[in-house]
């Protein structure tokens, strides 16, 4: 484990001075889970000895011997261990006890995994991760390991050199054919698509935006650089070109053609075709003459707009209008999955129109986990989403809740960092929120001139939505009934604390936590955590993206499965209460995303 990197550190328990022995004197803790692999062993029978002392708690009288620990215990998934009790099975803190188990390995892997089941305490002595605790493991066989001979490994060596040539030559010949088709490829594909759009040619779009002269370029999205053109009936359109360095450009335009073609809705931008010619793959869009939300909220200053207050509740409304649209009233239910203020574009009378749907997905029911890979803008994700690849519409509604919130404010929901001891917009607010004073967080542009009570029911609704339960989050077709007044608004907003605010705020404290590192090493990267806008300036970078792969879908589909529990949980509890509050039961944890990685641990023997 490296010491000194802080993702590391955050989940380890030292005592201080160390009066035990020193295998004993630190230990890695997690608020919910902790899990362990060890890979290649050998089938067969082995002794696990698990290492446990107390640090956190002591003997004495004092209020730091009322915290209790309890959590379970599984090795190779079965439950060996059911509540368990450091403090009680060592007769007090700070006292080592060492628990023996045996185990059978039949498959080459080793899991050792420690949960928390929501026992014991939370918030004494402090409130703090009273969850499992492990100071070492240690794994022996119950065999003697057999080791092949010299002669006998030398043929396995040789086949698997030559074999590894062969492979190496068998990819460099497909990566050849592949690069010099690819041009073919690519438009025989997407011309076999029967498109539900017109259809452009290269001659009429260079026509229109000059050759893509560089004074039409109004912006650079993930996508590519998007041009202003005037057709010859006099249409302006705004095209968006596939950057031809984009290894994901292909789908998107596929995902965009395919999603955005088939809907028509006043706050969705319209999309009047397409050109597939030569290497170009370009999409044409209706040109929207005051560019993106962001940019005239919190864009340079020479680029803002005076919004007054009647003008940003009728672009809130309306993009919770278009967001119910592709939610429930479209015959295709789509998750957007990037909704924020880039990809809001405003047209001449300042309505909203949802733009973007490059990353967007249909919405298939029972089938919500995400297998390949995390995309979206930091600070805008969902947290069951970024931390563990669960997506419903609900990702929309929490997207939502923050662009709110900076309609509101007229802040960017970054623009919080560390430097004010919050993650985010939304931090702030509910700090101002728990303090009483959540009117502090009206745009100070507006001075007096907003009607107070939209601007309440607003901030009151973006709480509803950023709730750290999906099952809590209203749905968009309640959400603009309660913004336009026809719906009551639940009086007790969900606590913006402990739990909640450690599920919605981790992904952002972590990437604060990696850019102060890169900051550090002199490395910092350029690159935008934003995936790209039809108009404004974003691109997708790796801030954004995170890889799920089938390996750690294996490794994280329990604390899923356990999330997934408790959310049905929450919901139940929910409804007995009549209360939107986050269910107490769950604690203040979140499981970090090393935890859910970890493979090795200090130990006194192989692991």
């Amino acid at each position: 484990m490296d010491d000194d990197n802080f993702q590391n550190t955050r989940y380890v328990a030292k005592l201080t001075p160390p009066n035990i022995s020193a295998l004993y004197s630190e230990a890695r803790i997690s608020p919910l889970s902790l899990t362990y692999y060890h890979y290649c062993l050998q089938n067969g029978s082995y002794t696990v000895s698990l290492h446990f002392a107390e640090i956190q708690f002591t003997n004495d009288k004092t209020y730091n011997s009322l915290g209790r620990r309890i959590f379970d215990i599984y090795i190779q998934e079965k439950l060996v261990e059911e509540n368990f009790n450091i403090t009680a099975e060592a007769y007090g803190a700070v006292t080592p006890v060492k628990k023996i188990y045996n185990a059978s390995v039949e498959q080459d892997i080793l899991e050792i995994r420690f949960y928390w089941a929501g026992k014991g305490t939370t918030r004494i002595p402090k409130i703090g991760s009273y969850g499992p605790l492990i100071s070492a493991i240690s794994v022996e066989p119950n065999f003697i390991p057999h080791s092949e001979g010299g002669k006998t490994r030398i043929a396995p060596i040789i086949v698997g050199a030559v074999g590894s040539c062969l492979i190496f030559l068998a990819l460099c010949v497909l990566w050849w054919r592949c690069y010099f088709r690819a041009k073919s490829g690519r438009e025989q594909d997407i011309k076999g698509l029967e498109l539900q759009t017109s259809s452009f040619s290269l001659k009429q779009i260079n026509i229109a935006t000059n050759n893509f002269d560089p004074a039409n370029k109004v912006g650079e999205g993930g996508f590519g650089p998007v041009y202003k053109g005037l057709l010859a009936d006099g249409t302006v359109i705004a095209v968006k070109q596939l950057s031809s360095k984009s290894s994901q450009g292909n789908r998107e335009f596929l995902n965009e053609i395919g999603m955005i073609s088939c809907l028509q809705h006043p706050n969705l931008v319209k999309l009047y075709g397409c050109c597939i010619e030569g290497d170009q793959l370009l999409l044409v869009y209706e040109y929207l003459e005051n560019n993106s939300l962001a940019r005239a909220l919190f864009g340079p200053e020479k680029f803002q707009l005076k919004l007054d207050w009647p003008t940003r509740h009728k672009i809130c409304v309306g993009i919770a209008q278009g967001l119910a649209f592709l939610h429930e009233e479209s015959r295709l239910k789509i998750v957007h999955m990037d909704i924020k203020g880039t990809n809001v574009l405003l047209d001449r009378e300042l309505n909203p129109k949802i733009s973007d749907f490059g990353l967007a997905r249909l919405d298939e029911g029972e089938k919500t986990h995400i297998s390949t890979r995390i995309a979206g803008t930091i600070g805008y994700m969902a947290p069951e989403y970024a931390l563990w690849g669960y997506l419903t519409y609900k990702a929309d509604v929490y997207s939502f809740g923050v662009v709110a919130l900076e309609i509101v404010s007229g802040k960017h929901n970054m623009s919080y960092g560390p430097a004010t001891n919050c993650a985010c917009l939304l931090d702030w607010a509910c700090h101002l929120q728990e303090t009483g004073s959540l009117m502090d967080l009206v745009d100070k542009k507006l001075g007096s001139e907003f009607n107070k009570v939209e601007a309440e029911r607003m901030m009151k609704v973006a709480f509803l939505c950023t709730n750290a339960s999906p099952s809590l989050r209203p749905t968009m077709s309640e959400v603009v009934n309660m913004l336009e007044g026809t719906t009551v608004i639940p009086e007790v907003i969900p606590e913006a604390s402990t739990y909640s605010k450690d599920l919605r705020f981790k992904a952002i404290r972590d990437h604060h936590s990696q850019m102060l590192s890169q900051s550090m090493e002199g490395s910092q990267d350029h690159r935008s955590t934003s995936v790209g806008s039809l108009h404004g300036s974003s691109s997708a970078s790796a801030h954004d993206l995170y890889e799920i792969t089938d390996e750690s879908y294996l490794r994280f589909k329990a604390m899923r499965d356990n999330y997934l529990q408790m959310e049905n949980k929450t919901s139940e509890a929910s409804q007995a209460k009549n209360s939107t509050s986050v269910s107490s039961g769950i604690g203040p944890s979140s499981t970090s995303e090393e935890d859910l990685y970890e493979i090795n641990l200090k130990s006194p023997s192989i692991l």
